[in-house]
């Protein structure tokens, strides 16, 4: 397996991105309303079609070894050539941990392509998280989806399956945490926990802007009992149960921390550690614009207008003067993935993360 361990270097010298977000496709056969991916469309300027293999094998090459690459969409199950995306990245740059969130609504297509991933990239830990807002008509009902619920247990008793063939396959689940099912949390954590073989379950603090701001209306107390219910979760077991993967009770004790950090930075509304956007985070759109993080709009360029090399684009004048304005910007953000990065890599929150580190069992 790649070694998560291989990237301990940038620690202390932060010389280049670990850390792709690709954003494949906006297409998507759900019609979640908090879904600020998509409700940034008006937004997009730039070419319209999505990257070709061809530019993706290109771009990939300008890389060099990631930690993580996450895709990310509209559904990126969508998109016939998953698979050979996700080859031509684990040929070129060895990701340790490749994410593939999915609203888990085409079961069979999701199960098939999945295990050719895992066949194809037997080093990598692939990692699939489906969504589950709720249950049963409450999760169609959040998501404006008729019959989402089904489906995706349906795609959930598929995956399972590849579980003991496949020992890089992690399979988990992601909730949105928003107003509309905060009252539910409790009976969504249960029954995620009563669900055989899923060996995760995140919560996301919504984020993003929204057309209907009465998503993000959350009450931050329900919040924090919340994620107090998934730090008992860990701390009752030993990680092996939770993660398989190397470097797996790290990983536990950075999700209890980035949890904790969220929520303060959330009632101090304003950034409390240092962000790495840009640095060690980048995103990747699908018409190739490239951004530091998926709040914050500020386009570093276009991949396209730079031979599709992602160095150069980030060597040019535009991108630095952004990357060096964040710094002292007052932009902060509760965006999971980027304070996973952020705790890492910062050895300030080491001893925070030791303590939490020693009380998993």
């Amino acid at each position: 397996m790649y070694s998560p361990f291989r990237h301990i270097s940038s620690i202390l010298v932060k010389k280049r991105p670990i850390h792709l977000t690709f954003f494949i496709t906006r297409k998507c056969n759900a019609r979640c309303p908090f879904c600020f991916y998509l409700r940034s469309d008006a937004d997009q300027t730039g070419p319209d079609q999505e990257l070709s293999l061809d530019e993706m094998r290109k771009i990939s090459s300008s890389f060099g070894d990631l930690l993580w690459l996450a895709f990310s969409g509209g559904e990126i199950y969508l998109r016939d050539d998953l698979p050979e995306i996700s080859r031509i990245f684990y040929k070129n740059n060895k990701p340790a941990i490749m994410l593939f969130p999915t609203n888990g609504l085409l079961p069979g297509r999701i199960r098939e392509m999945t295990e050719q991933i895992l066949k194809d990239c037997p080093k990598s830990t692939v990692a699939v998280k489906l969504s589950l807002d709720g249950i049963d008509e409450a999760h169609d009902r959040l998501r404006n989806t008729p019959g989402s619920f089904s489906k995706t247990m349906e795609t959930y008793r598929l995956l399972r399956e590849l579980l003991d063939a496949y020992p890089n396959f992690e399979l988990g689940v992601n909730t949105v945490f928003c107003s509309e099912n905060q009252d539910e949390m409790d009976c969504i954590i249960n029954f995620v926990g009563s669900m055989e073989n899923i060996k995760t379950h995140t919560i996301s603090l919504i984020r993003g802007n929204l057309s209907d701001k009465g998503f993000q209306n959350v009450d931050q107390q329900k919040y924090r009992q919340a994620i107090g219910r998934l730090e008992q979760n860990l701390k009752k077991k030993e990680s092996a149960k939770t993660y398989r993967f190397q470097g797996a009770r790290i990983k536990a004790a950075q999700d209890i921390l980035q949890r904790s950090l969220i929520s303060r930075t959330n009632d101090a509304q304003k950034r409390l550690i240092p962000c790495y956007a840009g640095v060690l985070n980048i995103v990747l759109e699908e018409t190739g614009e490239v951004f530091p993080c998926e709040i914050l709009r500020r386009r570093l360029g276009n991949v396209r207008d730079h031979g599709y090399d992602m160095q150069k684009l980030l060597r040019s004048d535009r991108a630095k003067a952004i990357l060096n304005s964040i710094k002292d910007s007052q932009c902060y953000c509760t965006h999971e993935c980027y304070f996973m990065t952020n705790i890492l890599f910062n050895p300030r929150l080491y001893p925070a993360l030791a303590r939490e580190y020693l009380q998993i069992r």
